[in-house]
Protein backbone atom coordinates (compact mmCIF):
# COMPACT_ATOMS: atom_id res chain seq x y z
CA UNK A 1 0.00 0.00 0.00
CA UNK A 2 1.11 3.66 -0.57
CA UNK A 3 2.22 6.27 1.56
CA UNK A 4 0.53 9.47 1.47
CA UNK A 5 1.38 12.97 2.84
CA UNK A 6 -0.76 15.40 3.89
CA UNK A 7 0.20 17.36 0.58
CA UNK A 8 -0.86 14.52 -1.73
CA UNK A 9 -4.22 13.46 -0.29
CA UNK A 10 -6.29 15.74 -2.11
CA UNK A 11 -5.23 14.35 -5.25
CA UNK A 12 -5.40 10.79 -4.19
CA UNK A 13 -9.07 11.43 -3.11
CA UNK A 14 -9.83 13.01 -6.73
CA UNK A 15 -8.41 9.92 -8.58
CA UNK A 16 -10.25 7.83 -6.08
CA UNK A 17 -13.60 9.83 -6.78
CA UNK A 18 -13.22 9.59 -10.24
CA UNK A 19 -11.84 5.67 -10.45
CA UNK A 20 -15.70 5.17 -8.39
CA UNK A 21 -18.03 7.22 -11.16
CA UNK A 22 -16.02 5.14 -14.11
CA UNK A 23 -16.77 2.02 -11.79
CA UNK A 24 -20.35 3.23 -11.19
CA UNK A 25 -21.02 4.02 -14.94
CA UNK A 26 -19.97 0.63 -16.03
CA UNK A 27 -22.49 -1.34 -13.47
CA UNK A 28 -25.73 1.12 -14.72
CA UNK A 29 -24.88 0.34 -18.06
CA UNK A 30 -24.18 -3.41 -17.41
CA UNK A 31 -28.07 -2.66 -15.70
CA UNK A 32 -29.82 -2.49 -18.68
CA UNK A 33 -32.22 -4.94 -19.61
CA UNK A 34 -31.51 -7.08 -22.44
CA UNK A 35 -33.93 -7.97 -24.46
CA UNK A 36 -35.54 -11.79 -24.57
CA UNK A 37 -35.22 -13.60 -27.35
CA UNK A 38 -38.72 -14.66 -28.58
CA UNK A 39 -38.77 -18.49 -27.63
CA UNK A 40 -40.59 -20.78 -29.75
CA UNK A 41 -41.62 -24.25 -28.57
CA UNK A 42 -42.70 -27.69 -30.33
CA UNK A 43 -45.70 -29.07 -27.98
CA UNK A 44 -43.75 -31.34 -26.07
CA UNK A 45 -40.96 -28.78 -25.26
CA UNK A 46 -44.69 -27.02 -23.91
CA UNK A 47 -45.54 -29.84 -22.23
CA UNK A 48 -42.20 -29.91 -20.19
CA UNK A 49 -42.51 -26.30 -19.07
CA UNK A 50 -46.34 -26.66 -18.11
CA UNK A 51 -45.70 -29.72 -16.56
CA UNK A 52 -48.75 -31.59 -17.93
CA UNK A 53 -48.99 -34.54 -20.61
CA UNK A 54 -48.75 -34.14 -24.58
CA UNK A 55 -52.29 -35.42 -24.70
CA UNK A 56 -53.56 -33.14 -21.88
CA UNK A 57 -52.07 -30.30 -24.13
CA UNK A 58 -53.56 -31.53 -27.16
CA UNK A 59 -56.78 -31.41 -25.23
CA UNK A 60 -56.56 -28.17 -24.37
CA UNK A 61 -55.57 -26.64 -27.85
CA UNK A 62 -58.55 -28.53 -29.25
CA UNK A 63 -60.83 -26.93 -26.44
CA UNK A 64 -59.17 -23.32 -27.11
CA UNK A 65 -57.92 -23.49 -23.57
CA UNK A 66 -54.76 -22.18 -24.01
CA UNK A 67 -52.53 -19.68 -27.03
CA UNK A 68 -51.33 -21.67 -29.96
CA UNK A 69 -50.09 -21.01 -32.89
CA UNK A 70 -50.01 -24.14 -35.92
CA UNK A 71 -48.15 -24.16 -39.04
CA UNK A 72 -49.57 -26.76 -41.34
CA UNK A 73 -50.03 -29.68 -39.30
CA UNK A 74 -47.45 -28.19 -36.35
CA UNK A 75 -48.14 -26.42 -33.29
CA UNK A 76 -45.96 -23.78 -31.80
CA UNK A 77 -46.29 -22.04 -28.63
CA UNK A 78 -44.42 -19.06 -27.54
CA UNK A 79 -43.31 -19.81 -23.81
CA UNK A 80 -44.01 -15.41 -23.64
CA UNK A 81 -47.78 -16.35 -24.07
CA UNK A 82 -48.04 -19.63 -22.13
CA UNK A 83 -46.65 -16.74 -18.91
CA UNK A 84 -49.12 -14.97 -19.19
CA UNK A 85 -51.87 -17.78 -19.85
CA UNK A 86 -50.62 -19.36 -16.37
CA UNK A 87 -50.94 -16.06 -14.59
CA UNK A 88 -54.41 -15.47 -16.08
CA UNK A 89 -55.65 -18.26 -14.17
CA UNK A 90 -54.76 -16.85 -10.41
CA UNK A 91 -57.41 -16.94 -8.35
CA UNK A 92 -57.93 -13.41 -6.38
CA UNK A 93 -57.68 -14.18 -2.22
CA UNK A 94 -60.24 -13.19 0.03
CA UNK A 95 -58.50 -9.32 0.75
CA UNK A 96 -58.56 -8.73 -2.90
CA UNK A 97 -62.04 -9.62 -3.26
CA UNK A 98 -63.21 -7.58 0.08
CA UNK A 99 -61.37 -4.59 -2.25
CA UNK A 100 -63.67 -5.20 -5.33
CA UNK A 101 -66.46 -5.83 -3.89
CA UNK A 102 -67.62 -1.70 -3.34
CA UNK A 103 -67.24 -1.38 -6.78
CA UNK A 104 -69.19 -4.46 -7.50
CA UNK A 105 -72.21 -3.53 -5.53
CA UNK A 106 -72.81 0.40 -5.78
CA UNK A 107 -73.50 0.59 -9.36
CA UNK A 108 -75.94 -2.54 -8.81
CA UNK A 109 -77.97 -0.81 -5.69
CA UNK A 110 -81.84 -0.37 -5.85
CA UNK A 111 -83.59 2.51 -4.81
CA UNK A 112 -85.87 1.86 -2.36
CA UNK A 113 -89.78 2.82 -2.58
Amino acid sequence: MEQYSFDQLPRAVSELHQKLDSIQDLLLESRQPVPQAIELMTISQAAEFLNLSVQTLYGKVCHREIPVSKKGKRLYFYKSELEEWIKSGKKKTMSELQEQLPSLVSPHKRRLR
